[in-house]
C-alpha cells in the first residue's frame, strides 16, 4: 500500500514539475491575479490528486489540468473578495520581458475580453491546436476559430492604435 502511494506521490510530483508554470499561465490569464492563480494551480494538483479518475494519455491529463484550472479561475473571479488582491498593473511592475514590444503585446493580450484572451493564450502559449482547445473548454471548433478571429482583430485594432499614437 506504501509503495502504491509513494508512486502516486512521485506522478503528482512529476506533473507538478511539468505543468506548474502552464498552469499559472493559463490561470492568471482568467483571473489577472498572481495570489489566485498560485493558489488555483495548487487546488488543481489538489483535486487531480484526491480523485478516482483514469486518463488516457497525458495529453489527456495535460488538457484535464488546464480545464480544471481555467474553471477555478472562473470561480475566483466570481468571489466576493476579489476586488482587494494585486492589480494589473501593479503585477505587471512585478514581470520582467526581453523587449518592450513583448510588455506592450501582454499588456493588450491581458486586455482583451476573457473569452478571447482564453482561447489566444491556449493557442499562442500552449499550443493547442483549435480541436484541442474545443475540447477543454467544451466549445465547437467553429466557436474556437472565431473566438480567435476576433481575439486576434481586437489586438491587431488596439496594437495598431497604439502605434499609430507613437507616431
Amino acid at each position: 500500500m506504501f509503495l502504491v502511494a509513494a508512486l502516486m506521490k512521485q506522478a503528482i510530483q512529476e506533473l507538478v514539475a511539468l505543468y506548474q508554470n502552464n498552469l499559472f499561465a493559463v490561470a492568471f490569464n482568467v483571473c489577472k491575479n498572481a495570489q489566485d492563480a498560485e493558489d488555483i494551480v495548487q487546488d488543481t494538483f489538489l483535486q487531480y490528486y484526491t480523485m478516482q479518475k483514469e486518463f488516457d494519455s497525458e495529453q489527456h491529463i495535460r488538457a484535464w489540468l488546464i480545464r480544471v484550472a481555467i474553471n477555478k479561475a472562473k470561480n475566483a473571479n466570481r468571489a466576493f473578495w476579489r476586488c482587494n488582491k494585486l492589480s494589473l498593473e501593479d503585477y505587471m511592475e512585478t514581470l520582467t520581458f526581453e523587449t518592450p514590444q513583448s510588455e506592450n503585446l501582454f499588456e493588450t493580450v491581458m486586455k482583451l475580453p476573457e473569452k478571447y484572451r482564453i482561447v489566444i493564450h491556449l493557442f499562442y502559449y500552449e499550443d493547442y491546436a483549435v480541436r484541442e482547445i474545443a475540447d477543454i473548454l467544451k466549445l465547437s471548433e467553429s466557436n474556437v476559430k472565431v473566438r480567435l478571429s476576433r481575439g486576434r482583430c481586437l489586438l491587431k485594432k488596439a496594437l495598431k492604435e497604439e502605434w499609430d499614437d507613437d507616431k
